[in-house]
């Protein structure tokens, strides 16, 4: 008899989830809160690392149906506009990491992973029906959900986001940190662009305090561009995320060179949706398996490790973390807490990596004074020395070979 694994969450770490179990041979009922699978719009950058996750996973031909694949990553100063260094991507990402380097909208990659969890898997989809809480006695986890039914299960995955019910009842109620950062996100469609603000690569802006990145997704159609500054966060972050400012977003980059601004005012320019804003929060970096794994509850993606998105690996992670659930799972000689705690033991290590690598980021692209001068300097001496990033891209997912 199959045993059954319960998913809290589904977003891109849910589906992942399932995905992962439902190959290894255990029966998945998902539960997501909201009454449809949806994802907001935006872009995601996913490395080498990922994309040969979906691969194995045989979604190759449906990311190609629906992502972009960068010949470059191009990185410029915001105020002069000047190129600091190239990294290239396309045919050289395949070359060294045995896969491309992919940009996409978040909805085509939340669509391409629920479509081959519906199309080829088992998985029961229980929509507007959270998992509120749980509890891990005599070898099942028992389950309340949202409509006050109980659900046993072998095991528990919270997969359930930043704001992650399931990682309040196992690690306690500490929420997550604001870390200060502010992101203004827009999607613009190509063709209403002029030919000189259209874009094939990914450029990378850096600015006193700021940064910014523009890249293409759904096969080069949209371009995707993210404005992050540092400022006041609102109250309710829980529940924040609104139209955003465009005359606010301006104002914050005063200061900066003519080409930024002509691709932050096209925003506005081509009559879209606009910008949204986002308040960015995050956690300190993993700090054991325990954080990971207790017993028969597991936590993956945002609800175990929330990272700035300074190093493009948060829906990576969590598709890693997916990945190396299957293999434990799958380990039939195994008790299941034991699996579980494999899991833990071969991700924590990594996710902290990556975590803490994202927050320095961070700090070196917002860079004022000396620092910022060192590290222009450092681009242009170095360039593409410094923007590759072989620990990540070649990482099996596993804390053996990744740190």
């Amino acid at each position: 008899m199959k045993k059954q694994v319960l998913v809290a969450g589904g977003g891109i770490g849910g589906l992942a989830a399932a995905l992962g179990a439902s190959r290894a041979g255990w029966e998945v009922r998902l539960y997501e809160r909201a009454a449809a699978f949806s994802e907001v719009g935006a872009g995601v950058q996913i490395g080498p690392n990922v994309v040969r996750r979906l691969q194995a996973w045989g979604l190759q031909q449906p990311l190609q149906a629906v992502a972009a694949f960068p010949s470059r990553l191009q990185v410029r100063n915001a105020v002069s506009g000047k190129e600091l260094a190239v990294l290239p991507l396309g045919p050289t990402a395949v070359e060294r990491y045995g896969a491309a380097y992919a940009t996409i909208h978040r909805a085509d990659l939340h669509g391409l992973l629920l479509s081959a969890v519906t199309r080829y898997t088992d998985t029961q989809l229980h929509l507007e029906h959270a998992i509120d809480s749980f509890a891990d006695a005599d070898g099942v986890v028992t389950v309340r959900t949202s409509r006050g039914k109980q659900v046993e299960g072998d095991a528990l995955i919270g997969a359930d986001g930043l704001w992650s019910r399931t990682r309040t009842q196992l690690l306690g109620a500490v929420p997550p940190r604001v870390t200060g950062h502010l992101a203004y996100r827009a999607l613009v469609p190509q063709h209403a662009l002029p030919d000189a603000l259209r874009t094939a690569q990914v450029t990378a802006w850096l600015g006193p305090r700021l940064h910014a990145v523009q890249y293409p997704v759904r096969r080069g159609e949209l371009q995707n561009l993210v404005v992050i500054v540092q400022g006041p966060a609102p109250q309710d972050l829980e529940n924040w995320d609104h139209a955003a400012n465009a005359a606010g977003l301006e104002h914050a980059l005063q200061g900066t060179c003519t080409a930024l601004q002509d691709v932050v005012r096209s925003v506005t320019a081509v009559g879209g949706a606009g910008w949204r804003l986002w308040p960015l929060c995050d956690r300190p970096p993993v700090r054991s398996a325990d954080e990971m794994a207790q017993g028969l509850v597991g936590l993956l993606g945002d609800a175990a490790h929330p990272m700035r998105p300074y190093l493009a690996q948060g829906a990576g992670m969590a598709i890693e973390d997916a990945a190396e659930l299957q293999r434990a799972l799958a380990m039939h000689d195994l008790d299941v807490p034991l699996r579980l705690r494999r899991y833990a033991l071969n991700r924590w290590q990594r996710n902290a990596r990556v975590q803490a690598r994202s927050t320095r980021n961070g700090r070196i692209f917002h860079a004022t004074g000396p620092v910022r001068w060192g590290r222009d300097l450092s681009l242009r001496l170095l360039g593409e020395r410094v923007l590759d990033v072989p620990w990540l891209y070649r990482g099996d997912g596993s804390s053996a070979s990744s740190l």
